[in-house]
C-alpha cells in the first residue's frame, strides 16, 4: 500500500481521507483547523503541521478544499506541498476541490513544471457518499495517468467519469454546479407562487422533486424551503453556493458565453450572503426572493 499525502479535513475530505485508510493506505493528513483531524487521527491516519509535511514522501497527494485561496495556500510556498516534491519524492497529484478553471489550469502548468503528474479530479455527492466511497468523479487528464491512479481512486468514488484532458473535469464540475445553483433559484421562485396560489407546500415539493423538471437538487432543496430549516445539519452553505455560481459564471463570460440565468442566480446569493446568512442552507434562497416579492 501507499503512503499518501491528504490536505484538507472537512466535511467531503474527512470522508475520502476514511476510505483511503480503511483501503490499507498510510495517510498524512493536514488541515487548517487541527482539531478537525481528531477523527482521522483516531482511525490511524497522521497528522501533520503544514502540508509540506502531509506531502513528505507520499507517492499521492490528495487535496480537498474550499477555494483558489486554500488550494493556493496547501499547494505553494515554502509551506506548501509541492514545496516537499524533489527528485526523489515525486508524487502524483490529485486536486479533488472544485476551483475556478484558471486556477486549475495555472496549477497544473506548476505540477508539470516539477515533472510532475496531475489529476483533475472535481468530485460529486453528499458527505455520507465521500464516508461510504460512493462518490462520482470528474477527471480530467491523460487515461494512462488516470489508469495508474486506480489504487488511490477506486476506494473514494462509485463511478468515474473520463471528461478529457486536465481541466475538463473542473468545466464540467462548473457548468453542473452553475445549473445547479440555477435550479435552487427557480425552486425557491416556484413555491413563493405556489405559496400565493395557496397549494399545499408539502404536496408540491414532493411533486417538484418526482416530476418532470425534477433533480436531485430540486428534490432535496425544496423539502428544505418548505421546511423553513436552513440552519441544521448544513450540508451545503450558502456561502459555498456563492462561490461555485461565481466561478461558473466566470468560466462561461471566460468562453465568450454569456450566462443570463447564472448571474441572476449570483446576485440572489450574494444578497443572501450579504444578509449575514453565509454559513446557513443554501435552501435559504427562498427567503431572498420572499422578502423581494414582499416590496
Amino acid at each position: 500500500m501507499a503512503k499518501i499525502g491528504f490536505l484538507g479535513a472537512g466535511n467531503m475530505g474527512n470522508g475520502m481521507a476514511l476510505r483511503l485508510l480503511e483501503a490499507g493506505h498510510t495517510v498524512q493528513v493536514y488541515n487548517r483547523t487541527q482539531s478537525k483531524l481528531a477523527p482521522l487521527v483516531g482511525r490511524g491516519a497522521i497528522a501533520k503541521n503544514s502540508a509540506r509535511e502531509a506531502a513528505e514522501s507520499a507517492e499521492a497527494i490528495f487535496a480537498m478544499v474550499g477555494d483558489d485561496i486554500a488550494s493556493q495556500a496547501v499547494w505553494l510556498g515554502d509551506e506548501g506541498a509541492l514545496a516537499a516534491t524533489n527528485s526523489s519524492n515525486k508524487p502524483l497529484i490529485i486536486e479533488c476541490s472544485t476551483l475556478s478553471h484558471s486556477w486549475v489550469m495555472e496549477l497544473s502548468r506548476n505540477v508539470a513544471d516539477r515533472g510532475l503528474q496531475y489529476i483533475d479530479c472535481p468530485v460529486t455527492g453528499l458527505p455520507e457518499a465521500a464516508l461510504s466511497g460512493a462518490l462520482t468523479l470528474f477527471l480530467g487528464g491523460s487515461k494512462s495517468v488516470i489508469s495508474m491512479a486506480q489504487d488511490y481512486l477506486r476506494p473514494i468514488s462509485s463511478k468515474q467519469i473520463h471528461f478529457g484532458e486536465i481541466g475538463a473535469g473542473t468545466a464540467y464540475k462548473l457548468v453542473v454546479n452553475l445549473m445547479g445553483s440555477i435550479q435552487i433559484a427557480a425552486t425557491a421562485e416556484a413555491l413563493l407562487v405556489a405559496e400565493r396560489a395557496g397549494l399545499d407546500l408539502n404536496m408540491v415539493a414532493e411533486a417538484l422533486g418526482t416530476g418532470g423538471s425534477g433533480s436531485p437538487q430540486v428534490a432535496n432543496n425544496s423539502k428544505l424551503m418548505v421546511a423553513g430549516d436552513h440552519e441544521t445539519n448544513v450540508v451545503f452553505s450558502s456561502n459555498w453556493r456563492l462561490k461555485d455560481t461565481r466561478y461558473g459564471v466566470d468560466f462561461a463570460g471566460q468562453l465568450g458565453q454569456a450566462s443570463l440565468l447564472g448571474t441572476v442566480a449570483q446576485e440572489l446569493f450574494q444578497r443572501l450572503v450579504d444578509a449575514g446568512f453565509a454559513d446557513s442552507a443554501e435552501s435559504k434562497i427562498i427567503d431572498v426572493l420572499r422578502v423581494q416579492s414582499d416590496k
